[in-house]
């Protein structure tokens, strides 16, 4: 699983690629909780796409879960919900 909290963005990107490459490790799913999430801007989403690109190569999914109005809004303009091998869980299905 990993966590996204507070603000993302390219000054962000170095830290969480370590992260990213671990996830591409995983035996299962991937879980990306961004419940904590308050900002991001498209460098996210992009790093986001380019994992679930991998996983579904490994016959794995990218689930999305927890994300807030304005983060949902945006991982919709930019199409990241429709991407094969990614699911998403709306925020309203943790309350």
């Amino acid at each position: 699983m990993l966590v996204c909290s507070g603000d993302e963005d390219r000054s962000t990107q170095g830290t969480r690629r370590r992260a990213l490459a671990r996830a591409l490790g995983a035996h299962g799913d991937v879980i990306v909780d961004l419940r904590e999430l308050a900002f991001t801007d498209t460098s996210l989403l992009l790093d986001l796409a380019m994992l679930s690109n991998r996983l579904r190569r490994r016959g794995r999914l990218l689930r999305l879960q927890g994300a807030q109005p304005a983060i949902m809004a945006m991982i919709e303009q930019v199409g990241l919900d429709r991407l094969p091998g990614v699911r998403v869980v709306p925020s309203t299905a943790f309350v």
